[in-house]
């Protein structure tokens, strides 16, 4: 689910912060950097793991700040393909199942991923789990907050880098450009075989 990832950046320090211990004053501005965020094709960056390599720092005319080539590390969330996680579902809607892992949401099971037969309750808004019995079916529901046990099958990045507006038009349209923010790292899971989907199923049978 975490890996390391090495990475190369080069900080700078302001005047202000000169009197600080440098390896201090590099970590605090990574974490301010990346911390939170999804680098394209990395995964979701948590937190500074170390600082293997610092190169020599500079001091450009008209910028009193320092600049240092930094060679690090960085915990990284960005599960494999097949690895299984359980997290919480969030919401449920006619694209699946949303889910949640308390600091990543991002996470969605597509219906045909989801235990056959399956349906759609629209009054309640969420998905039914068929479940076939020699006396019958057993409506199992998938109900909003419970925990949830699901294959990680697919991952997409998406490149929310700023441009700039195309047309003139662009600029109009801008309220509605920002209600279709796509989210830059999103995760799709499956609950399609035994032993995955609600955590109840299994447990209480």
């Amino acid at each position: 689910m975490f890996v390391l990832v090495e990475m190369t950046d080069t900080v700078r320090i302001p005047p202000w912060q000169f009197e600080r211990k440098l390896n201090e004053s590099i970590a605090e501005e990574l974490n301010k950097k990346l911390a939170n965020k999804v680098v394209y094709s990395v995964g979701l960056c948590i937190c500074l793991y170390d600082i293997t390599k610092l190169e020599d720092s500079y001091i450009f005319p008209g910028d009193g700040a320092s600049h240092t080539k930094v060679h690090f590390r960085y915990v990284v969330f960005h599960p494999f393909l097949d690895e299984i996680l359980v997290g919480q579902i969030k919401s449920c809607s006619q694209d699946g199942v949303h889910v949640s892992l308390g600091f990543f949401d991002d996470i969605v099971i597509p219906p045909e991923s989801l235990q056959q037969p399956a349906k759609f309750d629209e009054a309640e808004q969420v998905w039914v789990w068929e479940y076939e019995t020699e006396e019958g079916a057993h409506d199992l529901y998938m109900d909003i907050g419970e925990e949830i046990r699901f294959r990680v099958v697919d991952e997409t990045f998406v490149d929310t880098s700023p441009t700039g507006p195309s047309s003139a038009e662009a600029s109009t349209s801008n309220a509605t450009e920002v209600q279709k923010k796509e989210a830059p790292y999103t995760l799709v899971g499956s609950i399609s075989e035994p032993g995955l989907g609600l955590l109840s199923w299994w447990t209480n049978s």
